[in-house]
């Protein structure tokens, strides 16, 4: 299957081209990008709020087809579809070829991502419950984990941690996105048109049968997806999922002589565009929120931001190493070779980032009240910064420990200075 480059990059030369490319399939790029375009948003709607509110709801779209969308809702629905696709498509290797394809090996992951869904969930919901003010509606806001900024934040820190932390994390965090995923089409879908559904689901079908027989090509499927996505619209499920459906019904298991599927071609021209332009413009149009010292007082003060704040900092560390803990104990199965409990305790705080999927569902749990979805967003964005500075500073030490333990395996540091306590 040849290569094309996406159209948006098409103006470049060659080289710079596959340059460009190359860095925004990278972690640490996607990751800058999505910060970048936080810290613009941010800016934009405190020093001009007016202009920012006024960009983000105009309209554009074709009304005759129900698609006459605010900006900020085409972002939601639209470029995060794209995002999703790519989620897609590493669900549908993983559970082919990956660590998802044989359930022993991937026990201890999918536990630890349950785990780190159901403990944020049920500390939001308590806290909720047990506060005057509180709004449960929100409980699932602190159970996403955002995979671009924690293998950024992964990938910047850990050049001496083991590999075996890094797949951890991945499969992990795959298995949190289909969990959320499931989450944003069975609870927030108030209304449903089972015709467009069932049409949605009618041509992902014929794009199924097109992988299976071998058949079509970008001019055949790119036309599918997009009927599949306004179906999906239209039928009241979030439009999001039309991108996992394809992502899991495209083929990823190569056929004999086979260099690359399908599923790794589309990934793997796909992410460069969710990376580059689809989750940086959903997070300029999402992100900006007033943060005046009132703001930040009612993260602290008021059960809805306490919930999410307490959930995704606290909730995670412990529902996901809790979620470990219990698999290793109640199973045959253990901790990956090369990772300590220590290193899953770093991971875990790691997780704690929940921008994109958290901010998705803050704005669909809170979609009718602005004020509440407000105080969602700010408390999304204060815990997901006070998380990654968790997160560095204990894999900053878990790093700088295995850099000593290498170290002294080249002999260039005396066993007593290791186990010196004051070390890492």
């Amino acid at each position: 299957m040849s290569e094309q480059p996406p159209e948006a990059f098409h103006d470049l030369t060659g080289r710079d081209r596959r340059s460009v490319l190359d860095a925004l399939r990278q972690e640490t790029t996607g990751g800058f990008l999505l910060l970048v375009s936080a810290a613009a948003a941010l800016l934009w709607a405190n020093l001009a709020p007016q202009s920012y509110q006024s960009v983000v709801s105009s309209t554009v779209g074709p009304a005759a087809l129900n698609l006459d969308l605010s900006l900020g809702t085409w972002a939601k629905d639209g470029l995060l579809a794209v995002f999703f696709l790519v989620v897609g498509l590493e669900l549908k290797r993983e559970f082919a070829v990956g660590e998802l394809r044989n359930p022993a090996e991937a026990i201890v992951p999918m536990l630890a991502a349950v785990g780190g869904m159901v403990v944020p969930a049920l500390i939001y919901i308590s806290v909720n419950n047990l506060m005057d003010g509180g709004d449960p509606a929100g409980w699932a806001i602190p159970s996403a984990t955002d995979i671009a900024f924690a293998l950024a934040v992964l990938a910047v820190i850990g050049s001496a941690l083991p590999t075996a932390l890094r797949a951890f994390l991945l499969t992990l965090a795959v298995v949190d996105d289909l969990l959320a995923i499931l989450i944003i089409a069975v609870v927030f879908t108030d209304s449903l048109d089972f015709g467009a559904l069932a049409a949605s689901f009618g041509v992902i079908a014929v794009y199924w049968w097109l992988q299976r027989v071998r058949r079509g090509s970008l001019w055949v499927y790119v036309p599918l997806w997009l009927l599949a996505w306004g179906f999906m619209h239209s039928s009241g499920v979030h439009a999001t999922i039309a991108g996992v459906a394809i992502g899991l019904a495209t083929r990823a298991v190569p056929d004999p002589g086979e260099t690359e599927t399908p599923a790794e071609h589309f990934e793997h021209q796909i992410r460069p565009i969710s990376a580059g332009v689809a989750v940086p413009l959903f997070a300029l149009f999402a992100a900006g929120v007033a943060v005046t010292a009132q703001t930040l007082t009612a993260v602290v003060t008021e059960p809805v931001g306490i919930g999410i704040v307490l959930g995704l900092v606290v909730g995670k560390v412990i529902g996901i190493t809790g979620g470990t803990v219990l698999a290793v104990r109640y199973t045959r199965a253990s901790l990956a070779r090369g990772l300590t409990w220590a290193d899953v305790v770093a991971v875990s705080s790691l997780a704690g980032i929940g921008f994109t999927v958290s901010l998705l569902i803050t704005s669909l749990a809170f979609e009718t009240d602005p004020a509440l979805e407000d105080l969602g967003k700010t408390a999304v964005l204060v815990a997901s910064l006070t998380a990654a500075v968790v997160a560095s500073v204990l894999l900053l030490r878990r790093n700088a420990k295995y850099q000593q333990l290498r170290r002294q395996n080249a002999g260039e540091i005396p066993d007593e200075v290791l186990d010196d306590p004051r070390y890492p």
